[in-house]
């Protein structure tokens, strides 16, 4: 094995032992679960289903508790007549943050179930 290949085999098993601890740290400090943090909410899941049922006129049939962009809010799928919605509610606040038609359920990229 040549001098350049040993210095890249060490280089390489350092970053990946660097990065195995640094996912290590991430994890032990990140071990709130979303479901634990539904508790810090000042809206309950049932409130969060009715403004966006009144915002879409329908009936929800999802609601999911998670992390966006805008902080802690409910995603909530709501079928109104023959549309489907995807309807944000801020968990905080109970207001609709956004709302958008979901033509072909497109709703969750990691869920391939839909």
């Amino acid at each position: 094995m040549t001098r350049f290949n040993k210095i890249s085999l060490t280089a390489a098993l350092l970053a990946a032992s660097l990065a195995a601890v640094g996912t290590a740290v991430f994890a032990a400090n990140n071990t709130e679960n979303d479901a634990a943090s539904l508790l810090k909410a000042n809206i309950s899941l049932s409130q969060a289903v009715a403004v966006a049922e009144q915002h879409a006129n329908g009936k929800a049939t999802r609601a999911e508790y998670e992390n966006s962009k805008q902080g802690w809010a409910y995603d909530i799928e709501v079928v109104s007549g023959t549309k489907v919605f995807d309807v944000k509610v801020d968990a905080d606040k109970g207001i609709v943050i956004s709302s958008a038609q979901d033509s072909s359920d497109r709703d969750d990229e990691h869920d391939t179930n839909d």
